[in-house]
This record gives structure tokens, C-alpha cells and sequence, in this order.
């Protein structure tokens, strides 16, 4: 893996800001395995380079890295306090008989398990405070006897691990080629329909510079098979 200069958005002396593309990691954990900070790091030549956030390594999205580590600090800060605006794409799976009209709220707690990585919803006293908005922006039709699959905008009130994939299954909307949260029924068509991967692209990210304070705007249209269905979107 190589960082392509396509997959630079924006660069200077404090920060870089690139897309990520599915299937590789933002930080490693295997030695040996590609990962983004180490590729922009030879990208840029540069001594230091930290990721402020997180992405899944099988989604797809705008990343924002820190050059020193001042701009990290700030950054940082900026997660923490939610002043660091994210919205995702995801394709679902409707488990029920209709996809929810309007913009709708998913509250839960969440509790992860260290051993498995994995999450799950759980009760209030055990697990912690997670919130997400999302809204149904195109649907699209299903052949006889095959499942509804539909685009949503998510907006994440919370950042819990794997919070949008955990939630939105809960709610009988799994994501299509989630692997660990998917249903059996995502799951088999999701196979069928060839996704290699979540169908999950954090496509917009909005912050404050953290050498200047200028409110920054970045976008990206999905690249992955699985939303081609659904492009264009129509903000």
C-alpha cells in the first residue's frame, strides 16, 4: 500500500488531511502491516505524524493527522469537546417491514469486549452513553423475496468503538459487509452481492485549524462498489 497524492486533501506545516481507503488500517497493531501514519510519514518525509481520530480499518473516510504536537493538542481538544464535526454514508439491510421516515435519534449504552473487540448494547449501568442521528436518503428497490437496502446519513453524537455499526444493527439495520455485526440474513446477501467491505464511509469532516482557528470543510463521495447505487446523493 502507497499513499497516492489523489489521496491528499489538504496539507501544510500543521496538519494533513487525507482520504482513507478500506481495508487499511489508521494505526497498526501487526508488525509488518501497511498502515496510514506510517505511509504519510514516508509520504512527507516527516519526523512526526499522529492520527487524531479513528476509522474502522475496513471503512473508508477523511482522516485528519497532526504534524506537530501543539496541532495535536488542539485537535485532541477539539474531539473531546465535540467541537470536531463528522458525518458518515452507510448502506443498511432493513430487518423490519419499512425503513423510518425523517430524522431519527439511536440511544444506548454500549459495552466492549477487550478479548473479542467487539461491542454490544447493553444496560445502563454497564456499559457507556452512546448517540447517533441518522436519516434515510434513498432507498433501493428489491427484487422479489430479496431485502430492502437503502443509504443513510449518520451523524455521530458519541464516539464509542464500532458505535455505528453496533447501533445501527440493534435497530434492525445492519450494515452490508459487516463481518461482526451484520445479521445472518446482511451477511448472506452481502455475499452474494460481492462486498468486500463495510459499507461505511465517514464522508465529511468539519474542525478548526489548529494553528489559525479557520472552521475547515472536507467531503468525499464513497468509492466503494456497494454505493454506487445510490450516487449521486443530493444534499
Amino acid at each position: 500500500m502507497r499513499i497516492r497524492s489523489e489521496d491528499i486533501l489538504y496539507e501544510d506545516k500543521e496538519i494533513v488531511v487525507c482520504r482513507k481507503r478500506a481495508g487499511i488500517a489508521v494505526q497498526t497493531a501487526r508488525l509488518g502491516e501497511p498502515d496510514m501514519e506510517t505511509e504519510l510519514k514516508k509520504y512527507f518525509r516527516a519526523p512526526y505524524m499522529t492520527a487524531v481520530h479513528r476509522l474502522d480499518q475496513p471503512v473508508e473516510g477523511v482522516l485528519v493527522f497532526a504534524r506537530t504536537k501543539k496541532a495535536a493538542a488542539d485537535l485532541n481538544r477539539q474531539s473531546r469537546e465535540q467541537a470536531m464535526n463528522k458525518q458518515y454514508y452507510a448502506v443498511v439491510l432493513f430487518e423490519g417491514e419499512e425503513a423510518p421516515e425523517g430524522k431519527n435519534t439511536l440511544a444506548d449504552y454500549l459495552e466492549r469486549d477487550g478479548k473479542t473487540n467487539i461491542s454490544k448494547v447493553t444496560g445502563e449501568g454497564n456499559g457507556k452513553y452512546a448517540e447517533l442521528s441518522y436519516e434515510i436518503l434513498k432507498k433501493r428497490k428489491a427484487e422479489e423475496g430479496e431485502p430492502e437496502t437503502a443509504l443513510a446519513r449518520i451523524w455521530l453524537k458519541t464516539g464509542r468503538h464500532h458505535q455505528i455499526r453496533v447501533q445501527m444493527a440493534n435497530a434492525g439495520m445492519p450494515l452490508l459487509g459487516d463481518v461482526k455485526y451484520g445479521s445472518e440474513r446482511s451477511k448472506e446477501y452481502s455475499r452474494r452481492e460481492r462486498v468486500r467491505n463495510t459499507a461505511l464511509c465517514a464522508y465529511g469532516l468539519e474542525f478548526g485549524h489548529p494553528g489559525t482557528g479557520k472552521k475547515m470543510r472536507f467531503d468525499i463521495m464513497p468509492s466503494e462498489a456497494v454505493f454506487l447505487p445510490f450516487l449521486p446523493v443530493n444534499t
